[in-house]
């Protein structure tokens, strides 16, 4: 920093010399005790080297001080009270020879101390760094972060920019990092739009089959149902059933669309895992007699299995698991239902032995509205959002869902909870 800066000779000296200072007392009051502390140790062992001379081991000894005559080591002695007779030992031999050990140690101290009060001014050279950033961010901060042209370039450029044309680019290097954060946010804007439209497309085409179905099954008893029973009987049936399709993808739509916006709320309560998986294979047990459903949960370990979820919602997505592996199983087949623990998470998976999926499906099986070619040739009813709504609830509740899946062979769904 250059000298015509007056502040520079104000506050590193300031500081430095009150570091220094403050270090250097500290110090100090650390050799008085260090002394201290020593003369108290020998005077302890010259007591304890004259004990026998001075009264017998039975006696109590009562240290008094220290005294002697000008100063001439000679006449040094200690004086105790010995059962209330007071008597001394000599100190002046102990002291001479204890002087040139007590100069060196003297001369460390004052060595010491000495060095430490002229430190200043290598705290001063530490601490210039530290000076010189705090006076360069007082100077940057001083200044406006853009001057009016730049603010009327970067208006421009905004205005030019749109969600579909997310590029904002003014031409200054000092507002590229302000360019960088536009951008990224446009671009974020940019996919949050396409995946609505996306997202509003793919329901539109999939309310538009069953409004058909019903459109045209309706034309039919405007036409022949009047008259004919049995045209009758088959358009009540297949009204009944697309409009339970449509009942259930409009409930599917809500859900999600709730999940994006927030309005979703997760009532957490302690539930044992094992105790819901239970629960869903005796369901499906009475409800599908085609497929043998079996649940494995470790004996014993009902109580590792708890965690705080919103019992409801994660039945839910567990039902979705399981009824997608009955969808695309072969009658006959296994589906397993099973459960495991550790210290910090709850894990539960749902295998079957049906069609499997390819790793390129696997990838997309997640997605909304998306359906595997193996799924369609299969011709099973569905609307491609089951797996979504069981993602964002394992999402909602912290946890992770995989796939596992091989064409021919089966698929299994591993969800994994933390307890808390």
């Amino acid at each position: 920093m250059s000298s015509a800066n007056p502040r520079e000779g104000l506050r590193v000296p300031s500081i430095a010399r009150g570091i220094a200072w403050g270090y250097w007392w500290r110090r100090l009051l650390s050799w008085l005790v260090f002394d201290i502390v020593l003369i108290a140790l020998a005077l302890a062992l010259v007591l304890h080297a004259n004990r026998a001379k001075i009264a017998p081991l039975d006696a109590t000894v009562i240290p008094i001080g220290i005294r002697g005559e000008g100063l001439d080591p000679d006449t040094i002695r200690f004086y105790f009270l010995v059962d209330d007779v007071e008597r001394s030992i000599p100190l002046g031999a102990t002291v001479r020879q204890a002087m040139p050990f007590a100069a060196v140690i003297g001369a460390w101290e004052l060595f010491d101390l000495l060095s430490l009060a002229m430190s200043t001014r290598r705290v001063r050279r530490r601490l210039q760094p530290l000076n010189e950033l705090a006076l360069t961010a007082e100077e940057i901060g001083a200044r406006p972060l853009m001057d009016a042209a730049q603010i009327e370039t970067l208006e421009q450029a905004i205005e030019r920019a749109s969600v579909d044309s997310p590029t904002v680019t003014t031409g200054d290097r000092d507002l590229q990092s302000i360019e960088v954060a536009l951008n990224g946010l446009l671009r974020r804007m940019q996919e949050a739009k396409l995946q609505q439209m996306r997202f509003v497309s793919d329901a539109s085409h999939e309310l538009r089959t069953p409004i058909a179905v019903i459109q045209g099954y309706v034309n039919m008893l405007d036409r022949w149902g009047k008259t004919d029973e049995k045209v009758l009987d088959e358009s009540i049936e297949a009204l009944k059933a697309e409009s339970d399709h449509m009942h259930e993808l409009v409930e599917q739509l809500l859900f999600l669309a709730r999940g994006d916006s927030g309005r979703n709320s997760l009532r957490l309560a302690s539930v044992d895992v094992g105790e819901m998986l239970h629960e869903v294979c005796e369901e499906y047990q009475m409800i599908d007699e085609s497929h043998e459903y079996l649940c494995s949960v470790p004996d014993g370990s009902s109580a590792n299995l708890v965690a705080q979820v919103d019992l409801a919602m994660l039945k839910q997505s567990l039902r979705i698991m399981v009824e997608n592996a009955r969808k695309y199983s072969p009658a006959g087949t296994q589906i397993s239902l099973s459960a495991a623990a550790d210290d910090a998470s709850v894990t539960f998976s749902v295998q079957d032995e049906g069609i499997g999926l390819s790793p390129a499906d696997a990838a997309h099986i997640f997605d909304r509205f998306y359906r595997s070619d193996s799924a369609r040739q299969k011709d099973v009813e569905g609307s491609g959002l089951g797996l979504s709504i069981a993602k964002w609830i394992v999402d909602a509740h912290g946890g992770t869902i995989e796939v596992l899946s091989s064409e021919g062979v089966g698929t299994r769904f591993t969800v994994r909870i933390p307890r808390a």
